[in-house]
């Protein structure tokens, strides 16, 4: 099965946008969604550091782990502060189940079909991230220190971001250090 990125981005925005309208999460789920896409983002990086010979393609992965497992680390502590438990909601179900689908898929790559797909899929799954923390969960915390902490990772977000499509377009250019 070969993934398609951009119809994968439009299915993760898309999914978000409906699930505002449909129904709005809670706080508890607000929480589970920022531990799942955490989780699946550090996920993502460990294979990548288990498959990847590209040096930028490690540093990349190794800042993935080291930043998400620190606001993983962050969010529990303010769950714990504000005693929200991280709650399931359709939002994480379907952000595991496609990150799920995008594992399978990037396990059966190798060398630089790899990178350029793990690359390309951080490249997509950060800019679903910063649609449905911008339009979905800040929009719907109804607590404000969550809200607080939602909005001041963003800028985090957008880094990867912006990280992630320099080492696309490096990818692209033929560098493969």
């Amino acid at each position: 099965m070969k993934l398609n990125m951009k119809a994968v981005l439009a299915l993760a925005i898309g999914f978000f946008a409906v699930s505002a309208y449909a129904q709005a999460p809670t706080d508890p789920q607000i929480v589970g969604v920022v531990v799942a896409a955490n989780k699946i983002d550090i996920n993502y990086a460990h294979l990548a550091l288990a498959k990847s010979h590209n040096k930028l393609v490690r540093e990349f992965a190794r800042d993935m782990v080291t930043d998400h497992t620190a606001v993983q680390k962050s969010v529990f502590a303010l769950g714990a502060k504000l005693h929200v438990t991280p709650a399931g909601s359709g939002i994480s179900a379907s952000l595991n189940k496609q990150a799920a689908e995008t594992m399978a898929h990037l396990k059966t790559l190798h060398g630089a079909a790899f990178d350029k797909a793990y690359v390309d899929n951080e490249v997509g799954y950060h800019k679903a991230v910063i649609n449905a923390v911008s339009t979905v969960l800040i929009p719907n915390a109804k607590n404000a220190e969550l809200k607080s902490a939602l909005e001041g990772a963003a800028p985090m977000f957008q880094g990867h971001l912006e990280h992630a499509e320099h080492i696309q377009a490096t990818l692209a250019a033929g560098d493969n250090h």
